[in-house]
């Protein structure tokens, strides 16, 4: 009778390992598809999205991301102590994606260092492929611009982005830029 408990122990405790794998393994599938890297010439910069918050615009990162489209794009907009700029092919901050704009997907998420919000025009269902990354609380911004993800690491190498000309607002010249930027559960081990 002891062997059988033991026997059953064994098996029952394989059995709840195996299962504990399982599920790990797919939290952490779930959270590689939801984490951006942004490699830049000083580090990696690793951002967990927010679909739950902002759906269509995660899916619209993603899916730029996907296509390699953010590689090599500059930060046209560096104000320091306020936010880094980029996601403009052209680099003037006028630029976008083909696709059509976003209807805005405003949320109670704060905007404090480390927010990663998109970049609009004077409408709220403007943004279209332009974000920037809060260097430094800013609140003011809250409800106006969709945060659609947070820096979880990295916000070192986001501090040592060139800055732009305050008088200029912002405008840099020779920009640093994105070396590329992709999808963590896409990359291949």
């Amino acid at each position: 009778m002891c062997n059988n408990i033991k026997s059953l122990i064994t098996k029952l405790f394989f059995l709840i390992i195996t299962q504990f794998s399982f599920f790990m393994s797919n939290i952490n599938a779930a959270s590689l598809e939801n984490t951006l890297y942004i490699d830049l010439k000083d580090g990696r910069v690793v951002i967990e999205m927010l679909p739950d918050v902002a759906p269509k615009h995660v899916e619209r990162i993603k899916t730029l991301a996907r296509q390699k489209f953010y590689d090599n794009v500059v930060f046209h907009r560096v104000i320091d102590g306020f936010m880094v700029q980029t996601g403009d092919p052209e680099g003037t901050g006028m630029g976008g994606s083909k696709y059509n704009d976003l209807k805005a997907e405003f949320s109670k998420q704060p905007h404090t260092r480390g927010a990663v919000s998109m970049a609009r025009a004077q409408s709220p269902d403007s943004a279209n492929s332009q974000f920037f990354i809060v260097t430094k609380d800013s609140n003011f911004l809250d409800g106006q611009y969709t945060i659609w993800g947070k820096v979880i690491s990295g916000m070192e190498f986001v501090d040592k982005i060139k800055k732009g000309n305050p008088a200029n607002n912002g405008q840099v010249s020779d920009p640093d830029k994105m070396l590329q930027v992709r999808v963590a559960a896409d990359i291949k081990k």
